[in-house]
Parts: C-alpha cells; sequence; structure tokens
C-alpha cells in the first residue's frame, strides 16, 4: 500500500491487474446480457433474478452488492428520480422510463464495477438529452485520467461539460478506489477543481461515476435506507466504468462487448 497524503490507495500488481480487467469485463457482459430484457412490463425483480442467475450460474461469480451492508438484492436499479441504489422489487417497468442498471461481480477475489442507462421504449427528448449528457462528461472525467494528473481534474472535467448543458452534479455520492475491497480509497469526486485531490499513478484502480440531474443537485434517502432520489423529483441518469490508470493513461476496464478493440 502506498500512503498518498492520509490515504492508503492501493496499487495494483500486474498480477492484480489481469484479475481486474477479468472481473470488470464479467461486469460488462452482466449489463450486455439483461439489455435485450429492459422492456415494458418487466419487474424489476425479473432483471435482478437473471442478473443473479448470470452471474452465479453462468460466471461462477459472486454479486457483490447482495447482502453488502445490508443490500437485499444482487443489482441496483434506479428508474427516473431515483439517483442510486433503487431496490429491485414488483414494480414494473413503462414505456419512457430510463433506467440506470448498476452490477458488482465479484470473480477471483476482485471486483468489476459498471452500471449504464438504458431506455425502456422511447425516452423524452430531455430524458435523452440528460443521459447522452451524463454519458459525455463521464467519458470527459476518464479522458483526464493519466500518471501525474490529479482527481480534481477528473471532477473538475465532469462538472463543468454538465453545468455547461444546464444540467447538475449529485456530491453526495462518488466513485471509488476497488479491488480487492468493493469501497476504497481513493474517494472520486464528479466536480471539483483542477490540480487538485491526489495525484494519479500507474496501477491505481477506481471507478468513474457520475449522477447527473436535470433539476437542482440535492438528493435525499427513502426510508428503506438505501434508494436515493431527486428530492425536486426531477430525472437523473448515470454511467460507471471502473478504471485503471496505466503508465501512458488509463485503461477501461469495464466496455461493453462491441466496445472492446
Amino acid at each position: 500500500m502506498d500512503s498518498l497524503g492520509s490515504m492508503q490507495v492501493a496499487i495494483k500488481s500486474q498480477d492484480e491487474q489481469e484479475k481486474m480487467r477479468l472481473a470488470g469485463r464479467m461486469a460488462a457482459d452482466v449489463l450486455d446480457m439483461i439489455a435485450g430484457h429492459v422492456v415494458p412490463g418487466v419487474a424489476t425483480e425479473e432483471l435482478d433474478r437473471l442478473c443473479h442467475e448470470y452471474i452465479v450460474g453462468t460466471q461462477r461469480s459472486v454479486p457483490a452488492n447482495l447482502n453488502y451492508r445490508g443490500f437485499p438484492k444482487s443489482i441496483c436499479v434506479s428508474a427516473n428520480h431515483v439517483v442510486c441504489h433503487g431496490i429491485p422489487n414488483e414494480k414494473r417497468l413503462k414505456p419512457g422510463d430510463i433506467v440506470n442498471i448498476d452490477v458488482t461481480v465479484i470473480h477471483d477475489g476482485f471486483h468489476g464495477d459498471t452500471s449504464r442507462m438504458y431506455f425502456v421504449g422511447k425516452p423524452s427528448v430531455q430524458a435523452q438529452r440528460l443521459t447522452t449528457t451524463c454519458f459525455e462528461a463521464m467519458w470527459r472525467g476518464i479522458g483526464q485520467v493519466r500518471p501525474g494528473a490529479r482527481l480534481g481534474d477528473v471532477g473538475h472535467a465532469i462538472q463543468s461539460f454538465v453545468e455547461e448543458h444546464g444540467f447538475s452534479v449529485v456530491r453526495e455520492y462518488c466513485g471509488h478506489g476497488i479491488g480487492r475491497v468493493y469501497h476504497e480509497d481513493p474517494q472520486v469526486l464528479h466536480y471539483g477543481e483542477p490540480g487538485t485531490g491526489i495525484e494519479l499513478v500507474p496501477g491505481m484502480t477506481f471507478t468513474v461515476e457520475p449522477m447527473v440531474n436535470a433539476g437542482k443537485r440535492h438528493v435525499r434517502l427513502l426510508p428503506d435506507g438505501w434508494t436515493v432520489v431527486t428530492r425536486d423529483h426531477s430525472l437523473s441518469a448515470q454511467w460507471e466504468h471502473t478504471v485503471l490508470v496505466t503508465e501512458s493513461g488509463v485503461e477501461v476496464l469495464t466496455l461493453a462487448a462491441h466496445d472492446r478493440r
């Protein structure tokens, strides 16, 4: 472990990086698999069941979310004004809904963590714009990742792009270091000032996962202790990749099958 300021940031060895690659690909494969099932009328607990069976049965892996700090399901499904950590249930998706599915797979002791947005039927113009802006913002953040850059550069790239488009970045929830441990240092804020925060070095692995609201940035936690919603009931979108800082830049470990070289 290298001590960077007061943080203990784990630098992954070549062998650990290889295991992170595999776990990341597996998490992406779950999101590829479930895409065809995100249709009007499907219950979110059915999506959870399908993902659980695929992770456990087909991939012979472990869904990290199940029983994590008491979370009752294997995936998070967050629709419309739900920002994150939506608990799958008997509610059925409707045409026009926008949905984030967040999956973390543990394989061979390492975590792969990724989430994507899905449209249920045809989204509204605003929902489409919000989702696209969030996606672009995540990639702008990832584009800042390289040795010698700082985490503030990542947050600033995301925040400035989102706010330029008239949307807002959630501040209470952030990306995180990941490896053998699901959530480890550093915290990856999706807002910030360039040139601030810890310096990135090769072998770091962390998530970039901006949550972007159509209205104000404020959120509230529902009484179930998990589900986070926008306080003004506006739509929210999120995308997430796990990334590795390489000698020359960044490697995204959770690309969909059709985006892998």
